[in-house]
């Protein structure tokens, strides 16, 4: 039996990005080979679409909220249901590669802005924070690593 990697699907190569583009990124694809079941992951575009407006990670008061970019739109328990519901459905694996700098996928690159959008500080984005929670055990990569 194969071990099960979650992978941000826009670094697979899905056209899934707010933009409608992708972030293919060969050598991830590669270095997973045929030792990885990949499971590619995306809680944005079937909540939103693609391409969609662009949403970012906001601090308000001691929480970290996700606010649609242009709308203002607070997304952050649509986000957080998604994510859950994929973690039901895949509940285990042996590797994460998730994209950074991502409101949802960053892990520690993405930006955090107070609610005039000015940055705040690098964190994590939403999915990043949730499965970190669910595996802790395993370290989340991103694509600058390989």
């Amino acid at each position: 039996m194969k071990k099960k990697a979650l992978v941000s699907a826009c670094i697979l190569g899905e056209y899934c990005r707010y933009d409608g583009k992708t972030k293919k990124i060969n050598a991830v694809i590669e270095a997973l080979g045929d030792e990885y079941e990949i499971i590619p992951f995306c809680p944005e575009a079937p909540l939103f679409g693609t391409p969609r407006e662009r949403i970012n990670v906001v601090e308000k008061g001691d929480k970290l909220r996700i606010i649609t970019d242009e709308t203002d739109v607070d997304v952050t328990l649509r986000l957080e249901e998604e994510i859950e519901g994929f973690l039901e459905k895949h509940p285990a694996f042996d590797r994460i590669v998730l994209k950074s700098k991502s409101p949802s996928c960053g892990y520690k690159t993405t930006p955090v802005l107070n609610e005039a959008k000015e940055q705040l500080y690098l964190g994590s984005g939403i999915a990043a924070n949730i499965i970190s929670q669910h595996s802790p055990q395993i370290e989340i990569e991103s694509e600058l690593d390989f």
